[in-house]
């Protein structure tokens, strides 16, 4: 399986032509005013457990990457640590237990400008019985060729993270290879 990826901010260790494609279980929209990304995904679990799945290390750890911390508090890190010292993910900007987590996010190392500057990932989640509804939707965008790059590239980006999102919940924890 390929290293995830986080427009929100991830850490991208694949090269420039190595666009992700959306899984058929992830929804993708692309938004022209203002520019965002916007990904849908029907979990089969309840949100007591994708809200832990998002806000603790060892909860990431079962379907993000083996390697995440969380510290879930305003300005805390919502961090993925890959292999050679990359990093993705970002600071958490806000959060509503079981509702929402807001993520000031870094974009893939190989978009320097979009990655110092960061964009907005808002994650919403919903829950239907013993399903749950993850939103995500990322703002932020500004112009410029890199901007289009990076927007291009997370879109098929974002739709994997839930894509593994969903696997975790349907086949259960991914088992990543140390």
């Amino acid at each position: 399986m390929k290293t995830p990826f986080l427009a929100l901010a991830l850490c991208a260790l694949v090269s420039a032509q190595d666009t992700p494609k959306p899984p058929a279980s992830v929804k993708v929209t692309r938004l022209d005013s203002p520019k965002a990304l916007k990904f849908e995904v029907i979990v089969p679990a309840t949100i007591d457990d994708v809200w832990t799945a998002f806000t603790t290390s060892a909860g990431l750890n079962t379907w993000l990457w083996q390697d995440c911390t969380v510290d879930l508090r305003e300005g805390g890190g919502w961090t993925v640590h890959y292999p050679g010292g990359a990093t993705g993910g970002g600071t958490i900007l806000s959060f509503q237990p079981k509702h929402q987590l807001v993520i000031h996010a870094m974009a893939p190392e190989k978009f320097p400008e979009v990655r110092a500057t960061g964009t907005t990932a808002t994650f919403d989640f919903e829950p239907s019985g013993e399903k749950t509804r993850v939103t995500l939707t990322q703002t932020g965008w500004k112009q410029g060729k890199e901007w289009d790059d990076a927007y291009d590239y997370l879109a098929g980006g974002n739709a994997q993270l839930l894509g593994q999102l969903n696997y975790r919940f349907t086949k259960g924890p991914i088992p990543w290879k140390k």
